[in-house]
């Protein structure tokens, strides 16, 4: 039987269906830097992406006052996360509670902070470093995102850093929104994006339901960051996050007794194919390894054009893996 004569309701979860979906995206536990664990939810062996959305990680809470477990570095606490590139893609930096010092090669130093975005825009190249210094708050949790950018701009986009610390935010029924990227029930952030998208921390108050409003065209997942809710027949809870599709204008979301905070990912599918290796986002195998190649051309010589080093960094860049013996095939967004 072909997907075009099966019913709508058997392809509910399954990665094949454009339109309302309810599906949980099992996250796998992933170590960041040196130090720290993750849950990755994004890319997922069943959806890769949603909207432009291709890489959500989270992490924490982490009590950086206690060292528990092999990996941890002596001396080092919290995130530390070396000099690395990227290409083609917008880094989105999310804190709950903690805090982060961000630099990148095109000159940028900033304190990530909880309430506060901070996104990094590749372009054809940029290289940053994420660590926790040594007075930071002693728990860090937060969410790192990644955002594909088209084709359209993806290589002449100029790189770039944009920090907002006042960001518009919204109270609705039993519920309170800070609208991180796009537009939430009317209510735009001034961040940039290069396509219809939708990022938003949204805590909804103890037995409390929620009818947000949602964009049709576009598709839609929440994860869950502290406490549970009822999303249709699932209960996703902390560290879960599910899959809503696309095709409504709204949604119920039902907290748990002790209430609910969530991030909301949305936009407007993304039909680009990607080829996504390392930290690098491209559309064919050349082009990783010719990202590849410069970068550890940049290491070997204190930077170059497309690589410049992270000024005020005292330490090493990251060197890239090696690469695999197959060739990197685009994949889509789905299974």
């Amino acid at each position: 039987m072909s997907d075009l004569e099966k019913d709508p309701a058997e392809l509910v979860g399954t990665g094949e269906c454009d339109g309302p979906a309810l599906e949980m995206l099992e996250a796998r536990e992933v170590v960041l830097g040196r130090t720290t664990k993750v849950r990755r939810l994004l890319p997922n062996k069943n959806r890769r992406m949603v909207g432009a959305w291709c890489f959500v990680d989270h992490y924490g809470p982490d009590d950086l006052t206690r060292r528990v477990d092999s990996y941890d570095v002596p001396g080092e606490r919290g995130m530390q996360v070396l000099p690395h590139p990227h290409t083609s893609l917008q880094t989105v930096s999310w804190l709950f509670e903690g805090e982060i010092e961000h630099r990148d090669s095109v000159g940028s130093h900033a304190l990530v902070r909880p309430g506060e975005l901070n996104i990094m825009t590749a372009g054809n190249g940029i290289a940053h470093s994420e660590v926790s210094t040594p007075d930071a708050p002693p728990v860090l949790h937060g969410a790192q995102l990644w955002v594909a950018l088209p084709d359209s701009v993806r290589t002449t986009t100029p790189p770039a850093f944009n920090a907002y610390a006042d960001l518009p935010e919204l109270d609705l029924d039993g519920a309170h929104a800070t609208v991180m990227i796009g537009t939430v029930a009317g209510v735009t952030s001034p961040a940039p994006a290069y396509t219809p998208l939708v990022g938003a921390d949204i805590t909804i108050e103890p037995g409390r339901t929620l009818s947000l409003p949602l964009t049709p065209s576009n598709e839609y997942a929440v994860l869950v960051v502290d406490g549970s809710l009822t999303v249709g027949h699932l209960t996703p809870g902390f560290g879960e996050m599910t899959y809503l599709g696309s095709g409504r204008d709204a949604v119920e979301l039902v907290a748990s007794d002790n209430g609910c905070r969530f991030l909301l990912l949305g936009g407007e599918p993304f039909d680009e194919e990607l080829v996504m290796w390392w930290n690098f986002i491209g559309r064919t195998h050349e082009e990783i390894v010719a990202a590849r190649n410069a970068w550890q051309a940049a290491i070997a010589s204190d930077g170059n054009e497309r690589f410049p080093m992270v000024p005020g960094y005292e330490g090493d860049p990251l060197p890239a893996p090696p690469l695999p013996a197959t060739t990197l095939k685009p994949r889509p967004r789905s299974r």
